[in-house]
């Protein structure tokens, strides 16, 4: 039962929303991305996301991510623009030094969008962070 694990919080993992260049349709597109600001291996990372708005939802899925390095970040998905308006959910699960992490993160409906990004230093690139 759920209730029976110990979960810890996820403190040094993020989520990001990062617009690159699609040589396959060539456009900008958005994609997601999981990054390990840890200074060790996370293990066995899964990932669970879902999109909804006031009158529709997006289907559940679910990414099996592997191991992920220390200071390293792993493609989630790639995001489409009908979707950007509606409130997306990234649920973040792993193992680190024989412990269980769970985090849940949330793109707010429109947060992503070029005006709100940053500077993301491990992909060398401009995104924006997930709350």
């Amino acid at each position: 039962m759920k209730k029976d694990i110990n979960f810890h919080i996820a403190e040094y993992v993020q989520v990001v929303a990062v617009q690159e260049w699609d040589l396959d349709f060539l456009a900008k597109n958005w994609n997601v991305y999981l990054i390990n600001n840890a200074s060790q291996v996370i293990e066995t990372v899964l990932v669970v996301t879902r999109g909804k708005s006031d009158d529709r939802k997006t289907a559940t899925l679910r990414y099996n991510l592997g191991n992920m390095e220390s200071q390293t970040a792993k493609k989630i998905e790639f995001i489409l623009e009908e979707v950007l308006s509606f409130t997306n959910e990234y649920m973040v699960t792993y193992f680190s030094e024989d412990k269980l992490y769970e985090k849940r993160f949330v793109f707010d409906a429109h947060q992503i969008s070029e005006k709100n990004t940053e500077a993301i230093s491990v992909l060398d690139n401009k995104g924006v962070v997930a709350n």
